[in-house]
């Protein structure tokens, strides 16, 4: 028996790497992730908000709302601990003495 959240499929957080690393200093990579990933996870909410609405207003497929907010639900908890991690990061980074 399989579990429901094995159903649901994962955020593409960055997409596939095709070409060399970038030069250090150049952020443009990191910011096209970022950016990649933020998107990503505000089509996974407005997905959700749709099937909800969907449901409501058409009476739509209880299934898909569920499975549709359950989405939303992992890519917001994801986004929130990347966020944590990055902000400790730099708090981290803000306490090296020199």
């Amino acid at each position: 028996m399989s579990s429901p959240v094995s159903s649901i499929p994962m955020m593409r957080i960055a997409p596939p790497v095709t070409a060399p690393p970038a030069a250090a200093g150049n952020g443009a990579d990191f910011g096209a992730a970022l950016q990649s990933a933020v998107q990503s996870a505000m089509d996974t909410g407005h997905e959700a908000e749709v099937q909800a609405t969907k449901a409501i207003t058409q009476g739509g497929n209880v299934t898909e709302v569920a499975t549709a907010l359950s989405r939303a639900e992992l890519t917001l908890q994801t986004a929130t601990a990347v966020r944590d991690r990055m902000l400790q990061a730099y708090q981290d980074i803000m306490r090296i003495q020199i």
